[in-house]
């Protein structure tokens, strides 16, 4: 099986040399068959039957994914990893245990129509479940390593302008729309955490509040004077016993749904007819933007995002043209 693993590695290796050069060399069709079958005749060729494996993987996909969910990985998370290991169960019947790096490049090969994002998103959850069964010793090499991410190209994070911001300010129609966008963007809260918080986690004092993020990690986020300000006045016109920091409308009072509020932001960008859609993760990229731009230090924003590195709040920020222009002339010597 090595062998062959071995001989597959090295004609994928020729076969994108030859790529290289058809692109260097501007190849011809016949020129191109000569060198392929050169190629091809150092290689013993068979096609592969169609043999039914007994597959394993979907054993082994609820174990790992139990062992996830002790970890802290949210619902949603999971249910992304289970729809994604599902496919490549049906795609690839095999036991775990025999799967090769060729098994799954062919699989990922068949998403040739997907964004690259989205290639690289499922290459990072098949890494995942083959390095904890590697980890695990459930298996004895991991298929995944050789098996790498297409390179993407860096888009520009989607943020709100100072003028689009008080736009939506200024065309909220409700106390709760209000109060809503003042907290995700003074919080800077990922939509669940916003979503999950109850009016006894807020510290009215220090004008905080403890969420927990991804991986049920716990961090203390902050609310500004102004955010605060609308959030005292929302919570002292409402009439209802429910825990939740914010409730629908309409009786019977209860928490909000992550839909709701997404639906609220949309409604608000549209009332200010903002030409593009606006979701609450907006106002998350918005605040980090905004606090490097005035001179807060990286280290600090990562830790309000709750995020591990500060390559990730790097990637996650869209410093601003004119930011960077005076940047320019602040710093750089005569």
């Amino acid at each position: 099986m090595e062998v062959i693993d071995f001989a597959r590695e090295q004609l994928l290796s020729d076969l994108a040399e030859l790529e290289q050069s058809r692109k260097d060399g501007g190849f011809n069709e016949d020129r191109l068959k000569l060198k392929l079958a050169g190629i091809l005749s150092n290689y013993e060729i068979k096609r592969d039957t169609n043999q039914v494996f007994d597959s394993d993987i979907q054993e082994k996909v609820n174990v790992y994914l139990a062992a996830k969910r002790i970890e802290g990985l949210s619902e949603v998370t999971l249910k992304g990893y289970k729809y994604e290991l599902d496919m490549f169960d049906k795609a690839i019947s095999k036991k775990v245990a025999d799967i090769t790096s060729n098994d799954i490049r062919m699989y990922l090969s068949r998403f040739d129509n997907l964004t690259l994002s989205t290639i690289a998103s499922k290459v990072w959850k098949l890494k995942s479940f083959f390095g904890w069964l590697h980890v695990e010793e459930i298996i004895t090499r991991n298929p995944t390593v050789k098996v790498k991410a297409p390179k993407q190209e860096r888009l520009l994070v989607k943020t709100l302008s100072i003028e689009e911001f008080e736009t939506m300010r200024e065309v909220c129609e409700t106390l709760r729309q209000r109060t809503l966008i003042e907290c995700m963007y003074s919080t800077a809260c990922r939509l669940s955490e916003l979503q999950q918080l109850n009016i006894k986690d807020i510290n009215f004092r220090e004008m905080s509040a403890v969420v927990y993020g991804k991986g049920r990690k716990e961090r203390e986020v902050f609310f500004s004077v102004k955010s605060m300000y609308y959030l005292s006045k929302y919570l002292k016109s409402r009439n209802d016993d429910c825990e939740a920091l914010f409730v629908t409308y309409r009786k019977p009072y209860r928490r909000v749904s992550n839909r709701s509020i997404q639906d609220e932001v949309h409604k608000i960008a549209s009332l200010g007819n903002l030409n593009h859609t606006v979701t609450p993760h907006w106002f998350r990229r918005t605040m980090a933007t905004r606090m490097l731009e005035s001179g807060a230090h990286l280290s600090a924003v990562q830790n309000i995002l709750g995020h591990d590195s500060p390559e990730t709040t790097q990637y996650y920020i869209n410093v601003t043209e004119e930011f960077k222009r005076e940047q320019h002339k602040k710093y750089l010597p005569l």
